[in-house]
């Protein structure tokens, strides 16, 4: 495994970060008609539908009442999960919620200077739909990530969609602690399509939230404005910011933590320092024997891993905000000062025991982040994304008699001259 040391300063530096950061998962016409067609057909046939592209893609024939998981089932899984398994998930659990409780947003109101009363109300999303892949991992601490902070801002049901197979015991846990109220053994688009549109067993959602391969991507581009969604995710990205007094054995595994993810992931070291640079290569070489996912993390330091040898600190962070980044961290002299400098990122690590897979377990934020560049206008995942915001307004025979001529005016100036009447017929 060869990863690149590539220096600010060498001419074909541009390019090899246009290369990383222009990265996407393919998304071509084939998928795109498929997909539509996926939709089109659930939203005609419903169930029928699901259980046809179950039985096509994932291979399982499930009836139309195994469609739904059971009561039953979910206490089966939290019998057969281990005692420790369940405590960890329990803990995670209570430190996401705790997190997510201090976002929570209350309605306000005031009365202004005439006497106008004006207000904002906050209400939660009635249904929402959470996806959790399946295949050939399980990812609980998706499911907790997703469904609690729909929990702690008041979503009345949580929806989730997974095709849960005979190795599901821990996601339905999962789902048991983070509250989740009813569960479908479905997958894919046809999954996506279910949620927004409704079947005779699914019920439809406002909002779908949760992660996908790039069929449910696709999916949720398309069923976007039917209902609401959270973001497309995209493949996992690291940036470490480091000075000459980081150790390279924790970036390379930071970096290498980041990597396993899939093909697509980009892990990446800024530093001032070729000396450096040059340990956290030898680091990764070593560290790689001891990998689990060998084949996947190569690839991916490969084709879009490298350590970047910049003019300073300062270029550095240049370097991170403009590919904003899903994770930043700052193994760096004073962490919390270089953090100012941070504007786009998804999540910003400091100092060097502030390590990613924290933030993806246990410490309480929400690990799912923007990915893709779109820090630059995203935010995690939280309980405003869970949410809505509705304006109130009352007044008095004086305030609207106030600002009438105002009102008038400014209705005649658009042309809506009914708009005008509306405001003069109350003081005829």
């Amino acid at each position: 495994m060869r990863i690149r040391v590539i220096k600010t300063s060498d001419p074909g530096f541009g390019r090899a970060l246009r290369k990383i950061i222009d990265r996407r998962g393919y998304r071509g016409e084939k998928t795109e008609k498929l997909v539509a067609e996926i939709i089109r057909t659930v939203r005609k046939k419903g169930d029928r539908a699901l259980l046809y592209y179950t039985r096509l893609f994932d291979g399982v024939r499930l009836g139309k009442s195994g469609i739904e998981v059971g009561r039953k089932e979910m206490d089966r899984a939290m019998k057969i999960v281990p005692r420790e398994d369940l405590r960890v998930l329990r803990l995670a659990a209570k430190r996401i919620a705790a997190f997510h409780r201090r976002q929570l947003e209350r309605s306000w109101g005031y009365r202004d200077s005439l006497g106008l009363f004006l207000g904002q109300r906050i209400t939660p999303l009635e249904r929402v739909g959470v996806y959790v892949p399946g295949g050939k991992a399980s990812y609980p601490s998706t499911v907790l990530m997703n469904v609690l902070p729909a929990k702690v801002a008041g979503v009345r049901e949580v929806i989730m969609a997974s095709p849960i197979g005979k190795d599901g015991a821990l996601v339905l846990a999962a789902a048991r602690i983070a509250g989740v109220d009813r569960i479908f053994r479905i997958g894919g688009a046809q999954a996506i399509s279910a949620l927004a549109f409704g079947t005779e067993s699914v019920p439809r959602v406002d909002k779908i939230v949760g992660p996908g391969n790039i069929y449910v991507a696709a999916a949720k581009r398309m069923v976007f404005g039917e209902v609401d969604i959270d973001s497309i995710a995209g493949p996992s990205e690291i940036l470490i910011l480091a000075d000459a007094h980081a150790d390279p054995s924790h970036v390379a595994a930071d970096m290498l933590s980041q990597a396993e993810h899939d093909e697509l992931a980009a892990a990446l070291c800024v530093t001032p320092s070729l000396t450096l640079a040059r340990r956290i290569e030898a680091e990764l070489v070593g560290q790689l024997r001891e990998s689990k996912r060998h084949a996947i993390t190569v690839k991916a330091l490969e084709r879009y891993g490298a350590i970047i040898v910049s003019r300073g600190l300062s270029e550095g962070v240049e370097i991170a905000n403009a590919i904003a980044p899903e994770h930043v961290e700052l193994m760096v002299r004073k962490p919390y000062k270089w953090s100012r400098s941070i504007r786009n990122a998804g999540a910003i690590f400091m100092g060097p025991y502030s390590t990613p897979p924290l933030g993806d377990y246990l410490a309480g934020p929400n690990h799912v982040l923007p990915t893709g560049g779109s820090a630059r206008f995203f935010s995690p995942l939280g309980t405003y994304d869970f949410i809505k915001r509705t304006s109130m307004i009352r007044a008095g025979r004086e305030a609207l008699h106030a600002l009438a001529p105002e009102i008038i005016h400014l209705a005649r100036l658009e042309g809506l001259y009914d708009h005008a009447r509306a405001v003069e017929a109350r003081f005829k």
